[in-house]
């Protein structure tokens, strides 16, 4: 099962077209101009894993950027080319597996970027081993996903400061099966992963973590929804 007919529905709605002000680290997680985590992208090779519609490619190539924008699902790549022929930009497109980097040169990457698309892909030691392959010698991967502890756990703010939380588990942080999820009326499947199983499988792929950030969606919420990292590329 993958979640490539789910987008193709999705990527066929009537909905607007994202702005391309600023890169956005997931629906509603934080921005660039919110975390710094990229520099200037300017004439530099960006990878984007998982481009979705188009969003974060596009405003990277009006940036100035060489944009290699990859996604499974083939309804998604057509909208985001219309975004970027709209934005009057060229990204090169590719309609793939995110694991499957075969096409890319060894160390011709500058910066890779994915915004909540590797919580989808079932083998992330061989997407990480892909993506450390494509990179330059210290080159940076900044990605989001969605928050594992959001996933399991709901919770509802209290009433009054006074009131007891009462959590809701949904499932175990531990599971090793993936959960459903729904997004814009689609089931979408998603692979729960610990904190700490990211972490060792970006030591073992040849990166070294630089920044892990959990942003407070909002003032009232309880657990965090996103969590974005930064890893470097360490070794050849």
């Amino acid at each position: 099962m993958t979640n490539t007919a789910s987008w193709d529905r999705i990527a066929s709605g009537k909905g607007s077209d994202p702005p391309i002000d600023v890169v956005r680290y997931g629906p509603d997680g934080p921005t660039e101009y919110d975390l710094r985590l990229l520099g200037n992208v300017a004439g530099k090779r960006v990878l984007d894993l998982g481009c979705g519609v188009g969003q974060a490619a596009t405003t990277f190539a009006v940036q100035g950027a060489t944009v290699i924008a990859v996604d499974a699902s083939a309804g998604m790549i057509a909208r985001a080319r219309r975004l970027a022929e709209q934005e009057d930009v060229r990204v090169e497109w590719h309609h793939g597996d995110l694991a499957d980097l075969a096409f890319l040169r060894a160390e011709s990457i500058d910066l890779a970027f994915s915004a909540f698309a590797l919580s989808e892909v079932d083998d992330l030691s061989r997407a990480l081993r892909q993506v450390h392959r494509v990179l330059k010698n210290r080159a940076a991967f900044a990605f989001s996903y969605e928050h594992p502890i959001g996933l399991v756990v709901g919770r509802e703010p209290p009433a009054s400061p006074a009131t007891p939380i009462d959590p809701v588990v949904r499932t175990s942080y531990f599971a090793e099966d993936p959960v459903t999820v729904e997004r814009a009326g689609e089931r979408v499947r998603l692979y729960v992963r610990t904190v700490s199983d990211v972490f060792q499988a970006l030591t073992r792929a040849g990166f070294r973590v630089e920044l892990i950030v959990e942003p407070r969606p909002s003032p009232e919420a309880l657990v965090p929804r996103t969590i974005v990292w930064r890893a470097r590329k360490e070794g050849v």
